[in-house]
């Protein structure tokens, strides 16, 4: 399949950003490719379109699925199993937030709580301890509003964000 211009830079955008992000290029081209489409695509169509390995393009979807960002979806007359993303950006931006944390926060949260939680905590110097009940702190409060965020409607979510700005006017 030939891409028409645009649809080829945000690709390829998509993929610069996603090696920034701490995702393998290939992933996050698939992802855009499949976003920007708006339909299903089997592996053979994605090889051929983004112009990669076949194998390159089987282990991208299977991450893609372990990050809970594309589906299995099955054609008619098609034995093939053909893939598909959300088309709603603030599905993908929940799915994306939830899995973050899931992977990296909340793991960050945990280790930080079993240093405090450790009988060698009381030995270290008092700047260490502060420091690290800081981030621990700083760590829940963070996910406690993420949490809160991510359960809104998206209008609401739409709302708050919008009106941010405003809110940081008040506390000046």
């Amino acid at each position: 399949m030939k891409l028409n211009p645009t649809t080829e830079k945000f690709i390829l955008h998509w993929g610069e950003m996603g090696t920034k992000w701490g995702v393998n290029r290939t992933v996050a081209q698939i992802h855009a490719l499949l976003y920007i489409l708006g339909r299903p695509m089997n592996a053979e169509e994605i090889t051929e379109t983004l112009g990669v390995a076949r194998s390159n393009v089987s282990n991208s979807i299977k991450e893609l699925q372990n990050l809970r960002l594309v589906h299995t979806v099955h054609i008619l007359g098609d034995r093939r199993d053909h893939f598909e993303t959300s088309d709603d950006v603030w599905t993908l931006f929940r799915t994306i937030a939830e899995m973050r944390m899931q992977r990296e926060i909340e793991p960050t949260r945990q280790f930080l709580q079993s240093l405090i939680d450790s009988p060698e905590f009381s030995q270290e110097n008092e700047t260490a301890k502060q420091r690290i009940r800081q981030t621990h702190d700083f760590i829940n409060t963070l996910t406690i509003w993420a949490n809160e965020m991510l359960k809104l409607s998206t209008s609401t979510m739409v709302k708050i964000l919008k009106i941010g700005t405003g809110i940081q006017k008040f506390f000046r």
